[in-house]
């Protein structure tokens, strides 16, 4: 665990071991908004502890830049501030909240009284493609846009223009290959080419170091690469061993981002695409 790193002016970033995560705060003149939550409500209140290494008030503003546990199930103990996420945040937390739980238990079950005493608490103030959240009243602001689908149908990204600080979420991963689980690999290279358009100063990835909009850029490459090989599967062009070896991931993680790209093309996942950003 590292100690809180100023990225922009009073625009703070904490990077926990667990999960290699990193935790976002904006500082206002009185207001407090936190980015993500970790993922039980002993982990939010260490992030609760922590902050008041930066301040003595609370947390006034919460943002959730998705619906997976790691980013939004330690919401509970941040009320009664209001909690901000993406339309289908709350869909995701409602739909899939308690399996998450059920397949965090399974596989760490030395967690799983602290797993349990979850309260899956889903944003209560959404928006679908952008909005503008105050933490002073008439003061300092963050814009909060939904770019497209990617790491998942739901990941937004914060900007604090006044900091040019970029919240990516984890629609960028830096140090390990990105989660595809529950993402849709044929979106994300747009997502991020967009992504890659605001960025004009450090982006706070939702795990491993601090970047930049080169990093961004490279992470688009991987992507487009992905796709790329992806559709050559799909078209019979290669086999899927021989793209797993070419993919721009480790081999020992390779296969589930070409896997789910391959389900995307056969038009397996469930939902529907949304209409563009604007």
């Amino acid at each position: 665990m590292s100690d809180w790193l100023e990225v922009g002016d009073r625009v703070f970033v904490r990077r926990y071991a667990f999960y290699d995560q990193n935790i976002g705060v904006v500082l206002g003149e009185e207001g407090v908004l936190l980015v993500d939550t970790r993922t039980t409500h002993r982990h939010a209140r260490e992030v609760r502890d922590d902050l008041r290494a930066l301040t003595s008030r609370p947390v006034s503003v919460v943002i959730d830049t998705h619906g997976h546990s790691d980013h939004a199930f330690g919401n509970h103990v941040f009320r009664p501030a209001p909690i901000w996420g993406h339309v289908r945040c709350v869909t995701m937390l409602r739909e899939t909240g308690e399996r998450q739980r059920a397949r965090l238990i399974e596989h760490m079950p030395d967690m799983a009284d602290d797993l349990r005493e979850i309260e899956i608490d889903p944003p209560d103030h959404t928006f679908t493609d952008r909005a503008t959240v105050e933490i002073d009243q008439g003061g300092r602001a963050v814009e909060l846009r939904y770019l497209g689908r990617g790491h998942t149908d739901n990941d937004i990204c914060v900007v604090v223009a006044d900091a040019h600080v970029v919240f990516a979420g984890d629609l960028l991963e830096n140090g390990a290959t990105p989660y595809f689980g529950d993402g849709f690999p044929l979106d994300w290279p747009r997502t991020v080419e967009r992504l890659t358009g605001i960025i004009d100063g450090p982006v706070v990835p939702g795990h491993g170091d601090v970047a930049d909009r080169a990093f961004a850029e490279r992470q688009h490459a991987e992507f487009v690469t992905l796709v790329a090989l992806a559709r050559q599967v799909h078209g019979g062009e290669a086999a899927l061993e021989d793209a797993v070896r070419r993919a721009p991931y480790p081999v020992s993680t390779a296969r589930e981002p070409l896997e789910r790209a391959l389900a995307q093309l056969r038009g397996e996942l469930s939902g529907f695409a949304p209409p563009d950003p604007a």
